[in-house]
């Protein structure tokens, strides 16, 4: 039951989030993926706001808590998995919703003038967010070589974790850069591939102790 629980929250979760940024963009006037943080796409000023954070990407975040902490229980035990699926948890989940929650300024302030709380919180959120989840993959698919049938799912936690680490770094030294909105999707990717094949992964009962 646990089991199937972390396979549909973690799917789920991340088809509700990409399908959620793919509609939101389509209703906001000439936004564009490539030079616009998704945050934008619920900022004060986006069209259908509070409809689009509270009914659907905090339900994604709270989705992707419950995954972390199903998944936890669903592997074999370790301390350091466990580390891992905490940073998810609350990285990945818990960020999404406190950045849902509290969503950022006009045009999400680029210029970071006068913020608001709100908007010092999301920011903060977010960094946390990014600074944790890479380390976090990393360390569960260290603890997954000690499973069985664990070898793909072990090679694509340390890409992914190479891969997004690389790009949170990229995105910090390019906020200005007219691809900052491909930069961040390409660590969102990232995170939700991990996210869909640890849960592929699960169901197919292929890591195991």
């Amino acid at each position: 039951m646990i089991k199937k629980a972390s396979v549909w929250t973690g799917i789920i979760g991340a088809l509700l989030f990409i399908l959620t940024t793919i509609i939101a963009g389509s209703l906001y006037p000439n936004y564009s993926h490539t030079s616009q943080f998704i945050s934008e796409l619920y900022a004060v000023d986006a069209p259908n706001v509070d409809k689009i954070r509270y009914y659907f990407y905090l339900p994604s975040g709270i989705l992707f808590l419950l995954f972390a902490l199903f998944s936890n229980v669903s592997l074999p035990k370790s301390g350091l998995k466990t580390l891992g699926f905490l940073g998810i948890g609350f990285g990945y989940g818990i960020g999404t919703i406190v950045c849902s929650i509290f969503n950022c300024d006009i045009d999400c302030n680029p210029e970071f003038i006068n913020p608001s709380l709100s908007q010092i919180i999301h920011n903060l959120m977010g960094m946390i967010t990014y600074f944790i989840v890479p380390f976090s993959i990393f360390a569960i698919g260290v603890a997954s070589k000690k499973w069985n049938n664990a070898t793909k799912f072990t090679t694509l936690s340390y890409i992914i974790a190479g891969i997004s680490f690389a790009f949170v770094l990229v995105l910090n030294v390019s906020l200005e850069s007219p691809f900052k909105g491909l930069i961040q999707r390409i660590i969102e990717a990232s995170i939700l591939i991990w996210i869909v094949f640890c849960s592929l992964q699960i169901n197919k009962n292929l890591i195991n102790k």
